[in-house]
């Protein structure tokens, strides 16, 4: 191994304040060169890139594969990712686009939107639940985490009251630090509890995702039963953590800023630019994008060699003063469009419109419904999660 790769910075590395990226990458963006060396869990070389031009350079550039198997932060990611069957997201085109192709109809910002009374009704439901209840409530257990919950088991035709289980095993796979062991046994209690599933639809088929894509992917020869299985596994546990991650810690970010939440208040056509400049300023995703290099290339004044792993920040290029002035600072009224919360090119996140509409209809209710809502503690008193995701662990609220 070089001295370079010995002296390599470890990745990922801890933040100073769970809404900043940690601050040796941000020093990494703003240097003369953007591109450095990090090391991973198991002293693995691979290239951080750091500014938002670069990093949708690599996650939008055939130069760059998403195949390869070094992609691993932790070796309970790695057990778990080699115990699941292998996901259409680490593939490259045309493979990759075959399967996109087959599931992107469910996904359209039209398809999904159908959805509005489905969620507007699970999010009524759980603030009656919240106010029903005593005060302070923890909006992150009874509304954010239920919210996002029910939303994916009403998509999927999971039963809401498997919830507690699926999650409590999808955190376990999350956990950067997690025992390797208990990582592989609960995936593969996912991947089986995901077979059955599979099995109840085609005998009994119903309303919901699970069934179209067993009758219409599944039936018909055009996925495997393992490809179906890694699919609805993914949907299942990244569906739910995400958005319920960014609709609590969404809510705490408009709480601690509240001249952007009174004017959010007055003028709800704020309401889109506002999600957008929060999926921008909280770059919840820990972990990161990982690509693999195909060929030699420039990139931020670094020579890249073919078959080098390249690791793009999405959360650094959030925060790249290049692209969005005053980064630090949090403005509903900003132009956020072009933040890559969601990924960038063929490999962007396919649920996000469902991601927007959960969050949108949650953040209009709460202002309708509990327009005195409130921190109950001292925010300096609040505890965060930093697992995959950067999110507050609970947030006590009074109205």
């Amino acid at each position: 191994m070089s001295e370079t790769q010995l002296r390599a910075p470890s990745f990922p590395a801890p933040r100073a304040h769970p809404f900043d990226p940690p601050r040796l990458v941000s020093e990494l963006r703003e240097s003369a060169c953007p591109v450095g060396r990090v090391s991973l869990y198991d002293g693995t070389p691979a290239w951080l890139v750091t500014r938002h031009e670069d990093v949708r350079r690599v996650l939008s550039d055939s130069q760059f594969s998403a195949e390869g198997g070094w992609r691993f932060q932790s070796s309970a990611s790695r057990v778990a990712a080699e115990r699941a069957e292998t996901s259409f997201t680490v593939m490259d085109p045309p493979q990759h686009s075959y399967y996109r192709r087959l599931l992107i109809r469910h996904f359209t910002v039209k398809r999904v939107e159908r959805l509005r009374p489905a969620i507007q009704a699970i999010v009524n439901s759980a603030i009656d639940e919240m106010i029903a209840g005593s005060r302070p409530a923890d909006l992150v257990s009874q509304l954010a985490l239920p919210i996002a919950s029910r939303t994916m088991c009403h998509v999927l035709g999971v039963p809401y009251e498997d919830h507690q289980w699926y999650e409590e095993r999808s955190e376990v796979r999350s956990l950067l630090d997690a025992d390797p062991a208990e990582a592989q046994r609960a995936t593969q209690d996912l991947l089986d509890y995901v077979d059955r599933l599979i099995d109840r639809k085609q005998r009994s088929p119903g309303e919901d995702l699970t069934s179209y894509l067993a009758a219409e992917l599944l039936e018909p020869g055009l996925v495997t039963r393992a490809e179906l299985i890694a699919i609805l596994r993914l949907l299942l546990t990244a569906g739910h953590e995400t958005t319920g991650t960014m609709i609590g810690t969404g809510t705490l970010v408009l709480l601690l800023h509240p001249e952007q939440l009174a004017a959010l208040r007055r003028d709800q056509a704020l309401m889109g630019p506002a999600i957008e400049e929060l999926l921008r300023y909280l770059s919840i995703l820990h972990s990161s994008i990982v690509r693999v290099a195909k060929v030699d290339v420039e990139l931020g004044g670094q020579r890249i060699r073919a078959g080098d792993g390249l690791i793009a920040a999405p959360a650094q290029a959030n925060k790249d003063h290049r692209k969005f002035p005053e980064p630090d600072r949090f403005d509903i009224e900003r132009d956020a469009s072009g933040h890559i919360a969601f990924g960038f090119g063929v490999h962007q996140c396919l649920g996000q419109a469902i991601a927007r509409l959960e969050m949108k209809v949650a953040f209009e209710q709460l202002l309708v419904r509990l327009p005195g809502l409130r921190l109950a503690c001292d925010p300096a008193d609040l505890a965060y999660e930093s697992s995959n995701l950067i999110s507050v662990r609970t947030l006590p609220v009074t109205w």
